[in-house]
């Protein structure tokens, strides 16, 4: 009797404590979840179950893949039939529950729409492609800070609210730098995350070349450590511009000569704030550049730039640069004007400066030479 006595107390134990295990996965399946702003998470074609169970967890939609999945299995059970979690793009709201989650991949209700934000834009211009979206609703009453939005494709929802997606941009920079950041080569001359989106920034306006960015980091890096002036020309354009964008002419000697709270030119270091929104690659340069001596770049002629370790060498590829201008001039004069993006320029300040693009409307005199600022 005692040995039975024992095993119905076991028994019963058992059951209690089990008992006690599904209300507490039933609580917290049926909680508000754990996300801060609504994101999209994308479910591929083929994927398990349990798959989908981790990639929810990682992405930070749900707090335990175990939960979701027990669930799950116990929800087939009862309903007698195999409830397939469907492939898609979901939004998943702010604090949705597994159990709103596990009810949208059942049903497979996705996102029917999206937005590309490209790399580069000014929290102003991000803003005002929003308000231009017509299946977005909700005004936009401020600005983000700039370099604070993640240039992506996002998906959403006809009529979600504007000021929500911006929230989501902004959650997910912040995800994504948090993760760059740890990825980041040691004795940088960079001290914060902040620091590097405003350097990523720069990297971000002065080459459109994915194969480029990584040289150009490197460039302002060398010029950082050695304490010399960046003299970015994005930097004096925004100085004058702000957040608004281009200045719709080229710079000029004054503009560089003009001291702001951006010319990099007239002020040392990094600026204060970014001048755009950079995207993932520009970070990424940004944390892990290439180790080079290189501390000035030009434009070449064909999309790309010349880059050299001495005031010398960089002279002669101006040089080389400006012979280019002046055949495509000739070409201009003879055949018409071409268009902006046939016209590569040379700066203000292309001989001195470690960056010179190709933007639209060139100076038709060619600066003259000057040497770095220290």
């Amino acid at each position: 009797m005692r040995f039975l006595s024992g095993l119905f107390t076991l028994a019963l134990f058992a059951m209690l404590g089990a008992a006690a295990v599904l209300a507490l996965m039933y609580h917290q399946y049926e909680q508000p979840g754990p996300l801060a702003v609504t994101r999209v998470v994308v479910v591929p074609k083929g994927e398990g179950r349990l798959a989908i169970a981790n990639r929810l967890e990682k992405e930070g939609a749900i707090s335990s893949s175990w939960t979701f999945i027990t669930n799950y299995l116990l929800r087939a059970k009862l309903a007698g039939k195999q409830m397939e979690l469907k492939a898609g793009d979901y939004e998943i709201k702010k604090n949705a529950s597994m159990a709103e989650i596990m009810d949208m991949l059942t049903q497979g209700r996705g996102v029917l729409s999206k937005i590309t934000i490209p790399e580069g834009l000014t929290s102003m211009q991000i803003v005002e492609r929003l308000r231009q979206e017509d299946e977005l609703a909700g005004e936009i009453t401020d600005i983000p800070a700039e370099g604070t939005l993640l240039p992506d494709t996002y998906r959403f929802s006809k009529g979600m609210d504007r000021r929500e997606l911006l929230d989501r941009m902004q959650g997910e920079m912040q995800r994504f730098l948090a993760a760059a950041w740890e990825r980041r080569q040691p004795s940088l001359p960079i001290a914060t995350p902040e620091e590097a989106i405003i350097f990523a920034s720069i990297v971000e306006k002065e080459t459109g070349r994915a194969d480029e960015r990584g040289r150009v980091a490197a460039v302002f890096m060398n010029r950082l450590r050695k304490g010399m002036r960046l003299q970015s020309d994005p930097t004096v354009i925004y100085g004058i511009a702000g957040g608004q964008g281009p200045l719709g002419r080229s710079i000029t000697r004054t503009d560089l000569d003009t001291k702001t709270s951006h010319n990099t030119y007239q002020i040392p270091g990094l600026p204060p704030t970014p001048i755009c929104n950079p995207g993932r690659s520009a970070i990424e340069a940004t944390l892990n550049p290439p180790a080079t001596k290189d501390l000035y770049f030009v434009a070449d002629g064909t999309g790309g730039h010349t880059f050299s370790d001495t005031l010398k060498e960089h002279n002669a590829a101006v040089s080389t640069w400006r012979k280019v201008e002046r055949e495509r001039k000739k070409e201009t004069q003879a055949g018409g004007p071409p268009s902006a993006d046939e016209i590569p320029v040379i700066n203000a300040g292309a001989a001195a400066a470690p960056a010179v693009k190709a933007t639209p409307a060139a100076s038709p005199v060619p600066l003259p030479v000057r040497k770095p600022k220290h």
